[in-house]
C-alpha cells in the first residue's frame, strides 16, 4: 500500500465537524479538553529537537518544525513576564477557526499553541494555559500564561 496524503479541504472540514461536535456538547469547557490535541506530533516531531531549558530556543524550535512541516509560515512572540503573546501567521488550520466564528463560537483550540503548551510544560515543569485567541486579518494572536511550578504533596 502506498501513502496517500489526505487534500487540505478535506482534513479540516473533519477538524471543524469534530470541534463543532465537541463545542455543542460541552460548550466552553471544550477548550480545556483540547489542550493536548497534537502531543503524538509533538512527541515525534518537537521533543527530540528540544535541547534546551531556555524559551527562546524552545520557541525557535517549534518555529522551526512548525515552518518546515507546512504547518505555519511564521510563529512569533513577545513574553512579557508569565504572559507570552504568541503570533502564528499562515496557518493552514485558519479556515477551522474561520468557520467556527461564522457560526458564532469563539475559538478554543490551536495546534501550534498546544504545541508551546507542551514544551513548557515539559522543560520548566510550569503549567500554561491558552488563555485567548484572536483570529485577526492575516495571523492568530494568542495569549499564553505560565503560572508558578506545579505544588507537591508532602
Amino acid at each position: 500500500m502506498s501513502p496517500q496524503t489526505l487534500p487540505l479541504d478535506y482534513a479540516n472540514d473533519l477538524m471543524f465537524e469534530m470541534e463543532k461536535a465537541f463545542f455543542d456538547e460541552r460548550g466552553k469547557g471544550a477548550r480545556f479538553r483540547m489542550t493536548t490535541v497534537g502531543r503524538g506530533f509533538y512527541k515525534e516531531n518537537v521533543r527530540p529537537l528540544l535541547k534546551s531549558a531556555d524559551v527562546n530556543k524552545m520557541l525557535k524550535v517549534i518555529h522551526e518544525v512548525l515552518v518546515a512541516k507546512g504547518i505555519a509560515t511564521e510563529v512569533s512572540y513577545v513574553q512579557e513576564d508569565r504572559l507570552f503573546k504568541v503570533k502564528v501567521t499562515g496557518c493552514i488550520h485558519r479556515s477551522v477557526e474561520d468557520r467556527m466564528i461564522v457560526k458564532g463560537i469563539e475559538p478554543f483550540t490551536c495546534i501550534p499553541a498546544n504545541l508551546i503548551v507542551l514544551a513548557l510544560e515539559e522543560k520548566l515543569d510550569k503549567p500554561v494555559e491558552l488563555a485567548e485567541i484572536k483570529v485577526e486579518e492575516g495571523a492568530c494572536n494568542l495569549l499564553l500564561v505560565l503560572f508558578d511550578k506545579k505544588p507537591v504533596l508532602d
